[in-house]
């Protein structure tokens, strides 16, 4: 596909399936090496060999984005097999939809809060540390949402906190670290065809048609479109970009 990204160092968290997946493969295809990090060990370790399929280069590290220890240990893998660390993808989320925000538990909330949120900002802290440490310079790049963004009502009020919280984090960063050259944006998906939106499909929360219908344009987000948004971003393509929530929602947050 092309060597954008040829040589670079990546971490990308939550890349066992869906978006995640399709990021590392993306990124692995414009020439960059891989570091799967997900608490997904079957999938991560089926990411890696479709990259090695491929002809790219991966390793996977088991990790809980929760756990400032795992996450440090992530980013010293990739240190370890790469040398360096050049940009991060965090992308590992969780989600819940259709909870009046009256009817969500202290659980859901704490696990939203502790995976999407602080996950983050735990990501950031260790991946920033290495930069500093390595000089200064590299990328990183958020996963938010629309959700983030703008109010929708499909009781998602917690998901829609923590994913605000990430565009909050993007864009202080962002300002932080720019005289250390790190560049940090974000990308804010609308309605993304995965797994789990496939499951609320067939759980019959909405059909096809009314997922897409949430978009202007009328038509889903695939995860190939999100991971190649975040290559760009990864990229010197975007060289100008600083603290950016890029919305990558077919016009929903236009109006």
């Amino acid at each position: 596909m092309g060597a954008k990204l040829a040589g670079k160092s990546v971490l990308i968290t939550g890349a066992a399936t869906g978006i995640g997946s399709a990021t590392a493969r993306t990124f692995a295809s414009y020439g960059a090496k891989v570091v799967v990090a997900d608490i997904n060990e079957e999938g991560g370790r089926d990411t890696v060999a479709a990259i090695e399929k491929d002809g790219g280069e991966a390793i996977f590290v088991r990790t809980d984005v929760t756990s400032g220890a795992d996450v440090q240990a992530a980013v010293q893998a990739a240190v370890s097999a790469y040398g360096r660390l050049d940009c991060a993808v965090n992308n590992a989320g969780v989600e819940q939809q259709g909870t009046p925000l009256h009817e969500i538990g202290e659980e859901t909330w704490d696990q939203l809060s502790a995976v999407n949120l602080k996950g983050v900002w735990l990501s950031m802290k260790h991946e920033i540390i290495q930069m500093l440490g390595q000089g200064g310079g590299g990328t990183i790049v958020n996963m938010a949402s629309i959700a983030g963004v703008v109010g929708l009502p499909l009781g998602i009020s917690d998901y829609s906190a923590t994913k605000g919280g990430v565009v909050a984090l993007t864009r202080t960063a962002a300002i932080e670290y720019v005289k250390q050259g790190i560049r940090i944006n974000a990308v804010c998906p609308g309605v993304v065809r995965t797994a789990m939106l496939d499951g609320a499909i067939q759980a019959g929360m909405f059909t096809e048609a009314e997922a897409a219908a949430l978009h202007p344009s009328g038509e889903l987000i695939s995860p190939e479109d999100v991971a190649e948004t975040f290559a760009f971003l990864a990229s010197d393509e975007s060289k100008h970009i600083y603290g950016q929530a890029i919305a990558l929602d077919g016009g929903m947050s236009a109006g």
